[in-house]
């Protein structure tokens, strides 16, 4: 074997356990020196009689109970988080009456949430990749909950302001649940499933809009801000069954823990465990930023933030742009009329009603209006990424998301009608948001172990920048130049489309990587293409290319 392969063997005389487990610390990762002096294959797609990895263990044991509970927990997160955003279309009018708050104010209360989240995204990644994924997530959930509760005692608007970007602060953790997730998850179902708990946001945000119904008419908005963090405190509660990341563990050299988290799963599955022993590549040095950019991963991340930055620019500024443009095409015949910014309007139980149809996915019985049809789009946009996720590859599937936004957007120079517009901007609402959730399934799979949640974090901060900065495009640039505020959203997403296809590393049906320090996809290569990849085989000692 090479002689910079380094093994340590760790084993506790007073148990009689079959499972020894080895801890790999290497620095030339070319193969890993066993006991009988057989090298590990350099593709651990079907480990050798006596080793087994934790992306084998995941892969053998499958999908079962305990990720229906993990997607339940997780998606319980994701609704939280939901609700506290959809709290501010409901609470910025309320405040603007109440209070006499002019207008500037009322926008800084959102800006201050985005900013809040654009700080902390990177923050909770580096602190779930030191600290362990279950640590990250479970601080985020209980700061979002503790500050979401007390803004419903504020009694002056900087108090609410103030706390109100310590909640988006905390709601720049929710990216972490995700970390977690995809870490549990088999190869077959990791897109189908990291997509799907897309959903859990929707009914956040229609759960949060019947609260309001509820609330809003008689105990008032402070009582809305508390019981919204019903959720987070339902997910408080049950964390204590949420397990810590076996592969976070095997990084820590927590390798018994690993084994442990994994037996459970086995168990609560009703799955066997792979025999013999885990391996595992342990790395001390985790959640650095420098990884990010280290020769294997510079491109990647510098190609991701962008994309991740034009994702949330665009389908923020075409939300904007809805509204703007529709109101541009209706007030063209007419007078605008002008309102003082201190002129305010409560929202009603017919406003309610509108607001809680926008953000149903389905609307029976009722005539839809131009807006609430694209409101629709990003529902389309999950069934098209559903489906070209694993047949085109991730790269291809946010390419071909971007590519058609862009072609949707340049008709919108001429002069369309009321109908055209609403299809084209239906069709690009379904893309752009089908891109967003390409790259939320892309960029946990790009990034190892050690730093997949600082990667996750930071490309979450760059949206978050886009988000601050589209609404001067869509709101004040639209107002001097239709054409150029088009062409900005336009030429932005023909980058991104190049962007995505420039990406070096294609992850559809290739395992986790553990540790930066590897080659990557090290540790996965064509299993998802290899016959009965439903079950880990038991003897087999070669590699696949």
């Amino acid at each position: 074997h090479l002689g910079n392969s380094e093994s340590t063997r760790s084993e506790d005389d007073g148990e009689n356990r079959e499972q020894v487990i080895r801890i790999a610390e290497q620095t030339d990762q070319e193969s890993v020196a066993l006991t009988d002096g057989a090298p590990v294959p350099r593709e651990f797609a079907n480990p050798t009689d006596d080793t087994f990895m934790v992306e084998d263990a995941v892969e053998a044991i499958g999908f079962g109970t305990f990720q229906w509970k993990l997607s339940i927990l997780t998606g319980l997160s994701w609704m939280a988080d939901a609700m506290e955003m959809m709290i501010l279309s409901i609470l910025a009018p309320q405040l603007h009456c109440e209070w006499r708050l002019p207008s500037l104010e009322v926008a800084l209360l959102t800006s201050a949430v985005f900013i809040g989240m654009m700080i902390s995204s990177s923050l909770w990644g580096n602190i779930s990749d030191k600290y362990g994924r279950k640590t990250g997530l479970k601080m985020s959930v209980l700061w979002t909950m503790f500050y979401g509760l007390m803004s419903a005692f504020a009694p002056v608007y900087g108090w609410i302001l103030v706390l109100r970007a310590l909640v988006g602060f905390g709601i720049g953790g929710a990216p972490q649940s995700v970390t977690l997730y995809a870490e549990f998850l088999p190869m077959k179902s990791r897109a189908t499933c990291i997509l799907l708990i897309e959903i859990f946001w929707a009914l956040g945000t229609v759960f949060e809009v019947l609260l309001a119904i509820l609330v809003m008419p008689t105990l008032g908005w402070r009582w809305l801000l508390g019981l919204s963090t019903i959720p987070l405190f339902i997910f408080a509660f049950f964390s204590f069954w949420l397990p810590e990341s076996a592969r976070y563990d095997v990084l820590t050299g927590n390798q018994e823990k690993a084994l442990a988290t994994l037996k459970r799963i086995a168990t609560e599955n009703g799955a066997p465990m792979p025999l013999g022993k885990l391996i595992a590549a342990r790395q001390e040095d985790r959640g650095k930023i420098k990884d990010l950019f280290s020769s294997h991963f510079r491109w990647t991340t510098v190609l991701l933030w962008f994309i991740w930055f034009a994702n949330a620019f665009s389908y923020y500024g075409l939300v904007l742009l809805t509204t703007e443009l529709f109101q541009e095409g209706v007030s063209k015949g007419n007078k605008r009329e002008l309102r003082c910014s201190l002129e305010c309007k409560y929202l009603n139980s017919d406003d309610y009603k509108d607001l809680l149809w926008t953000t149903l996915s389905e609307f029976p019985g009722r005539h839809l209006s131009s807006q609430q049809v694209i409101t629709l789009g990003p529902a389309l946009g999950l069934l098209v990424t559903l489906w070209a996720i694993d047949r085109l590859g991730r790269r291809k599937t946010m390419a071909l998301c971007f590519f058609i936004f862009s072609m949707c957007i340049i008709p919108l120079y001429g002069c369309v009608g009321r109908t055209s517009m609403t299809v084209l901007i239906f069709i690009a609402r379904a893309f752009i948001a089908g891109g967003f959730q390409a790259a939320y399934v892309y960029t946990p799979e790009v990034y190892p172990t050690a730093t997949r949640a600082l990667g996750l974090g930071t490309s979450s901060g760059m949206a978050r920048v886009g988000a601050l900065i589209t609404p001067f495009v869509a709101q004040v640039m639209l107002e001097s130049s239709v054409y150029l505020a088009l062409s900005v959203y336009c030429c932005c997403c023909l980058l991104a489309a190049v962007a995505s296809c420039a990406l070096p590393i294609e992850t559809t049906g290739r395992g986790l990587q553990e540790s930066s320090h590897r080659e990557w996809g090290q540790e996965m290569v064509g299993r998802a293409s290899t016959p009965g990849s439903g079950r880990i085989p038991q003897s087999s000692s070669g590699s696949q290319g």
